[in-house]
């Protein structure tokens, strides 16, 4: 875990794929300990999976915290994140698929056009590489696993995704080719490019 930016108000990381944002029910290892670690009053704002690498933002104070998730709230944050798609995208396009939970199959989300609520993410191809696609993804809103299960439903499942692409899709990678790559948030602006 790496410390980016850290000020009176805010600290930003760039959390490894594989570390969970907060405490899990059996792993109290996570970025939110780690960070509290470093600066006692670091309060989580929002949350990535735990298969998603990236840029994380805590607040520092209960004051900070109310502000900046209002600021998530309202939709004041702007997020890209960057992903390595299976198969041949082109262009760009809008995905506008309502999501719920999958009770029985929890933690999975899923399409659900009668109890699901909005759901919107912006993508655009930057490049092929080989037989996948990288994309650059702005969601518009702020779902669980909101990209994961958009992508998979276009056809063109992130590579590593344990829960939402075919097994071949799923090995291609060993972690999830999902990241964080910019986040512009109370009058900053975050870049942490990924590693894949």
């Amino acid at each position: 875990m790496r410390v980016l930016h850290a000020d009176d108000r805010l600290v930003v990381i760039d959390k490894p794929a594989g570390l969970l944002s907060v405490p899990g029910r059996t792993e109290p290892d996570c970025a939110s300990a780690r960070v509290q670690a470093l600066y006692a009053d670091a309060l989580i704002v929002h949350r990535l999976d735990q298969a998603t690498s990236g840029l994380l933002l805590f607040a520092r104070g209960a004051q900070a915290q109310r502000e900046l998730s209002a600021d998530f709230a309202e939709r004041r944050v702007d997020k890209v994140y960057i992903a390595v798609v299976a198969g041949h995208l082109l262009g760009e396009g809008l995905i506008d698929l309502p999501l719920s939970a999958d009770w029985p199959n929890r933690p999975r989300q899923q399409v659900d056009h009668e109890h699901g609520k909005p759901s919107q993410t912006r993508w655009r191809v930057l490049g092929r590489e080989g037989p996948h696609t990288r994309v650059r993804l702005e969601p518009l809103t702020g779902r669980s696993h909101q990209l994961r299960v958009h992508l998979a439903q276009l056809g063109h499942a992130i590579l590593g995704d344990a829960l939402y692409a075919a097994p071949d899709i799923a090995a291609a990678s060993p972690r999830l080719l999902l990241h964080a790559s910019e986040l512009r948030v109370a009058g900053h602006h975050f870049v942490c490019p990924p590693e894949f």
